[in-house]
């Protein structure tokens, strides 16, 4: 039998303070504690480095991974807690985890590339619109949105899950899938409901 989480203050995922209770307790079920394979294998197969972005970081346990092999990455959270998290687990790279608004947040040079990684499923979902049209914002045609995406039908969350039809239709707008595949190594919160998904921008 899983654990009771702890008691909480904060219920609003849109607060800094949500999240920030969960780090300060240890109590982050979403954090993957690594790199995942499928973004190592997503590297390892891109022609060149990218410029990319990985939003409501966390721990951005990706972050110093990405940079070591060259590429231009940068982690952003909105909660003190989840960056400072994210700073002592980048090393040298600390100065690229950066404690930033999603929403209006700029980067200082054109982005190849957002990492999607419990990101979308962290907000609620009257959110969606708004984070689809910001990724189609912050890519030039070309660019893509390659990382997790959560299916599930539970009306409580984080994490808020989504289905196929109603995902499609969010990104039908900017974007055209052109990778789908399964995980093969997801974290018990997301196992059997995840899959890894690049779009890329029109």
């Amino acid at each position: 039998m899983a654990p009771e989480p702890p008691s909480f203050a904060s219920r609003d995922p849109l607060s800094p303070r949500f999240w920030d209770e969960r780090f300060a307790t240890a109590f982050t079920p979403w954090d993957r504690g690594g790199v995942p394979q499928a973004l190592r294998d997503f590297a390892a197969a891109a022609p060149r480095p990218l410029s990319t972005l990985i939003p409501g970081c966390g721990s951005a346990w990706e972050l110093a991974w990405l940079c070591e092999a060259g590429w231009d990455a940068t982690a952003i959270d909105f909660a003190p807690a989840a960056v400072a998290r994210g700073k002592a687990l980048a090393g040298r790279w600390s100065e690229r985890v950066l404690l930033a608004d999603f929403f209006a947040w700029q980067p200082p040079r054109p982005l190849d590339l957002v990492y999607e990684c419990a990101f979308l499923c962290a907000l609620p979902r009257a959110l969606r619109p708004q984070v689809a049209a910001r990724w189609a914002e912050l890519l030039a045609p070309g660019g893509k949105v390659a990382g997790f995406f959560f299916f599930d039908q539970t009306v409580k969350g984080p994490p808020f899950g989504i289905d196929r039809p109603a995902l499609d239709a969010l990104m039908a707008p900017y974007f055209d899938c052109i990778a789908d595949h399964a995980v093969t190594d997801s974290i018990p919160v997301f196992a059997g409901k995840e899959r890894w998904m690049t779009w890329q921008r029109r």
